[in-house]
């Protein structure tokens, strides 16, 4: 039997693999395994297939992963690790490559001498990518020898045989795969979508290249990710649209208590706090023990230093952790043994080790680097303490947007017509644009749990804005109240009045600016109402079709072509066609009928798929430096189909 001795003497044969039986049950029910069975479900299958690959990068055997599109929409994903194991498993009488592809939790990483950390783990296993693909085939350069193998909806189709023999030096294991039309309702991969992911696992380990290809007929085009300083590298990439208060990326990697840390951290000019989290290169949208540690850390670093330099001499106050972080960009990525994740979405750390960990390195460096450099010391200290002096003004301004207890309503906001039940589970809040098409929508809504809270022109922008200016604005004040969830970190979600709260806008320019102005706006203060999935916005027909007494109502262009040539039978004529400029324009039924009906109307739902694809964009789009904004606009105005002008 062969076998290959890892870097501690312990073996990665086939032995090494534990199984947890159970692959049938993929295919009935893949939402389970892989979220959906939609655009993310469809690009989790190509996740599942480059994390094993890295996972060899973690345990120093892969520096390469190429992935590539081909023309049908199919995967190939190679690496130039050791080679997935193909010797006969000692209980499973197979090979252990087969056992990995098709067996459910069948891997190395479930025994701790093949994989020290591993990211996949928290995944599903590149066997649930074979159960959902109509074909999957295998390559493994290993011992000498080039092996192959293949399968149809996760079912051996050809055995393991050996094609050639090729250099011994030569390993590695090239995967294809086709998703299955029978379980996805989306065939067509994403380009985009998984150079996001990539680039952000290239910055998450240093050194690996990482290429993705696309082959398809008029979309080719190739990328190489390659971060040769990490985390350093991670955050010049999110502060690019930004203006940094210091030049240089602080930076650390190191071990401690076998957790193995690395972070990157810079200030800019802004107000929000950019701070992502990742354990064995998973995001951690919801924070846990490490972060926990490092904000902690943070924290009594800047407080001791601003107590020793007298910054707070005529304050009576500390810098809390909100002060310190305002303008932080800031990446942390730990490696562990054995992540424990909780939370909703299991992606909190668990491990109170990790805490500990984290506190002790970032307290020593950061304190070690503000003493050595003391310049960019006083920068960071100076923006902590103006944004202390700005949080006492907003305290006296947020306490206009509290209200006493849920069921007071006395302290609601005059404009807003709530509705008469308090369940907000069954409850919808719209915030309207305009009084005209607010007073259609008190008309025409479901008193019950429909509530509408008009508001007047533009919000202010909260990107440019600190959060004492943005609580003196009338109209997020207004919004704050009517929610009641509170505000930054002091927002708790179980305290929201609604569950939906809807944005409806007019379908033209200063619509769409208010509609971003108000995305903004829960995207940097209320984020957890996001993560809920509690935002939406709503979609408002732009025309009105009518002949005598039939009319419908079309959502773009195509729609309203196709009613006209039904009502005007293929000649268009005497056909009534209404553009609808604003929502004003409609009387109370029509807004109702095409909007506001639960059993008509269509609603977007906003997600956060990407935090930090998210963050670049909000910045870009919204924030105070111009160039990188015309960039953007120059390289996307030719995708722009409808204008408003």
């Amino acid at each position: 039997m062969s076998t290959s001795a890892d870097q501690t003497g312990s073996k990665y044969d086939a032995g090494q693999i534990q199984v947890l039986k159970g692959l049938e049950a993929v295919r009935k029910r893949p939402g389970m395994y892989i979220g959906s069975t939609s655009e993310r479900g469809l690009h989790h299958l190509v996740y599942e297939v480059v994390d094993n690959s890295i996972d060899e990068a973690l345990a120093g055997y892969a520096d390469r992963v190429a992935v590539t599109i081909h023309g049908d929409n199919s995967i190939t994903v190679v690496d130039n690790g050791r080679g997935i194991p193909v010797d006969i498993h000692p209980t499973e009488k197979m090979p252990g490559v087969e056992l990995a592809m098709t067996v459910l939790h069948a891997g190395g990483k479930f025994d701790k001498s093949s994989y020290k950390v591993s990211g996949g783990l928290h995944g599903v296993g590149v066997s649930v990518v074979n159960a959902l693909s109509e074909g999957l085939k295998v390559w493994v350069k290993r011992d000498g020898k080039e092996h192959y193998m293949d399968f149809e909806r996760g079912v051996t189709h050809t055995r393991l045989k050996v094609l050639r023999d090729v250099p011994k030096k030569e390993t590695g294991t090239t995967v294809w795969f086709k998703p299955d039309g029978q379980i996805f309702t989306v065939l067509v991969y994403s380009y985009d979508t998984l150079a996001l992911r990539l680039r952000e696992l290239s910055f998450l380990n240093k050194g690996v290249v990482i290429s993705l290809r696309d082959e398809r007929a008029g979309q080719e085009r190739e990328e190489t990710f390659h971060a040769k300083g990490g985390l350093k590298e991670f955050v010049q990439h999110l502060n690019a649209s930004r203006k940094n208060l210091h030049p240089e990326v602080l930076y650390v990697e190191t071990t401690k208590d076998d957790v193995g840390i690395e972070l990157a951290l810079q200030y800019n000019d802004g107000y929000n706090d950019t701070t992502f989290s990742f354990v064995n290169n998973i995001n951690t949208h919801e924070g846990g023990t490490h972060l926990t540690g490092f904000k902690s850390a943070l924290t009594r670093v800047i407080n001791t230093y601003a107590q020793k330099g007298n910054f707070l001499k005529k304050a009576d106050f500390t810098l809390s952790g909100e002060d310190v972080r305002e303008g932080l960009t800031a990446v942390l990525s730990v490696k562990v043994r054995e992540p424990q994740f909780e939370g909703q979405t299991k992606t909190k750390l668990g491990n109170s080790e990790v805490e500990s960990a984290v506190k002790a390195v970032v307290g020593e460096w950061l304190a070690s680097y503000l003493d050595e450099h003391p310049r960019t010391a006083n920068i960071v200290i100076e923006k902590a303490v103006s944004a202390a002096r700005a949080r006492e003004a907003a305290r006296k301004a947020r306490d206009l947007t509290r209200r006493k207890s849920a069921l007071d309503v006395g302290n609601l906001p005059g404009k807003l017509a709530d509705c008469s039940l308090t369940d907000p589970a069954l409850c919808e809040l719209y915030l309207v644009e305009g009084d005209s098409a607010g007073g259609s929508a008190k008309q025409g809504r479901k008193r019950e749990f429909q509530a509408i809270l008009p508001l007047r022109g533009k919000i202010i922008n909260v990107e440019k804005a600190r959060i004492d200016k943005v609580l003196s604005n009338e109209e997020i004040r207004t919004i704050i109240t009517a929610v009641g969830a509170g505000i930054k970190e002091e927002f708790t979600l179980e305290s929201a009045r609604y569950h939906k709260i809807i944005i409806m806008t007019d379908a033209d320019v200063d619509g769409a600016h208010i509609r971003t102005l108000l995305l903004t706006f829960f995207f940097r203060q209320m984020p957890e109402l996001i993560e809920a999935g509690f935002v939406y916005i709503a979609q408002p027909p732009l025309y009105r079709v009518a002949k005598g007494k039939d009319e419908y109502y079309a959502f773009d262009e195509k729609e309203r072509d196709e009613f006209v040539k039904r009502l005007g039978n293929g000649d268009g004529k005497s056909v009534n066609v209404q553009r609808y400029k604003g929502l004003g324009e409609m009387n109370a039924d029509q807004l109702f009928d095409t909007t506001m009906d639960p059993e008509k109307r269509t609603l977007l739902k906003v997600n956060i798929d990407d935090a930090v694809q998210a963050d670049r964009m909000f910045q870009t789009l919204m924030g105070d430096e111009v160039e990188p904004r015309r960039v953007f606009i120059e390289s996307n105005a030719q995708f722009v189909s409808n204008l408003d002008i």
